[in-house]
């Protein structure tokens, strides 16, 4: 409960949070503009804080919210096509309740995992600055620090990859990110497992299937179980 009520004490920080100008400019923006299909709904338009089960062993780290997305939805990959690849994959690995993730309020529940991101707010162009990433990664190091049972990190592209190796202090230009990798140190218990990102633009090309996303979540199960 200790941890639990931790967690949402730093929820409503990150929420509050108002860092980089630039990217609180667009977040607002974009949910002021608004895309056609979602006229009708109120947008978030705030940072979205990670969510998922404070006891979770896995941490699942993305790059940002979604334009249309989370920053509509106020929960991460919930709402777009991301999304959409990965709840059902996370379902299918007994991850998740159920397969959709439309909304903050529909029913989605986490077992064993807590799914964040590098960025809180989302970007223009889907590209936030180093700056703005170096301001937000303290968000991030807090919730890996209140997660007490956390073993195991699935990176959803490189830069969350390279990011969260930074995080785990180590040297980035001695690793390579590929699909599928795995990272483990001597006399360490945190591993890193790199995947690519569920974006369209990789679900859609080819470049990530659904056969290899899977085995991503079958890997994290095995690992999970050989941790001491």
């Amino acid at each position: 409960m200790k941890t639990q009520s931790t967690l949402d004490e730093l929820e409503n920080k990150i929420i509050a949070c108002l860092f980089c100008p630039r990217l609180v400019e667009w977040r607002e923006q974009t949910a002021h503009g608004k895309r056609r299909a979602y006229r009708d709904q109120k947008y978030w338009g705030k940072p979205v804080p990670g969510f998922g089960d404070p006891n979770a062993r896995l941490l699942v780290v993305g790059l940002a919210p979604g334009a249309h997305g989370s920053n509509r939805t106020g929960r991460m990959f919930t709402g777009d096509a991301s999304g959409d690849f990965l709840f059902p994959a996370l379902h299918r690995a007994r991850f998740a309740n159920q397969p959709d993730a439309r909304h903050s309020d529909d029913g989605l529940i986490l077992q064993d995992i807590f799914i964040t991101a590098v960025c809180r707010c989302v970007p223009p162009d889907n590209k936030p600055s180093r700056e703005e990433i170096s301001l937000c990664l303290p968000y991030l190091v807090q919730e890996m620090k209140l997660l007490p049972n956390l073993k195991g990190i699935v990176a959803l592209g490189s830069i969350a990859f390279f990011e969260t190796l930074r995080l785990l202090g180590k040297k980035p230009t001695e690793i390579i990110f590929k699909h599928g990798a795995f990272y483990q140190w001597e006399n360490e218990n945190m591993w890193l497992l790199a995947s690519y990102h569920p974006s369209r633009q990789n679900t859609q090309t080819g470049r990530l299937t659904v056969a290899m996303f899977d085995k991503i979540w079958q890997d994290a199960i095995k690992h999970l179980e050989q941790v001491v």
